[in-house]
């Protein structure tokens, strides 16, 4: 076995084991019964899609695709800040209320 079916096969194994890892995560964004639970779920979504694209640019051997990797992380770090502000705003309404 070459190098070259080694890292085909092993990244056809990663890109196999961070789909299903997808498809966990949107399970509990969709039926998460916390709003918590929700933003965890999108920002491990958002981890995966970097991992996805990563092993991609590894199978194709384009680093075009860390670029795109890059800028995912930025979003999603973004994403998380946004959403937790959301919360910290919606708690203290809570708590102003009598």
């Amino acid at each position: 076995m070459s190098a070259t079916e080694i890292v085909s096969l092993s990244t056809m194994i990663a890109l196999i084991m961070l789909f299903i890892a997808m498809l966990i995560s949107v399970m509990r964004v969709i039926i998460g019964p916390t709003l918590a639970d929700r933003v965890l779920a999108l920002d491990l979504l958002t981890m995966l899609a970097m991992g996805f694209v990563g092993a991609i640019a590894i199978r194709t051997d384009l680093m075009l695709y860390l670029d795109i990797a890059i800028s995912l992380a930025l979003l999603g770090f973004l994403a998380t800040v946004a959403f937790a502000r959301y919360m910290l705003s919606r708690l203290r309404d809570e708590e102003a209320r009598p």
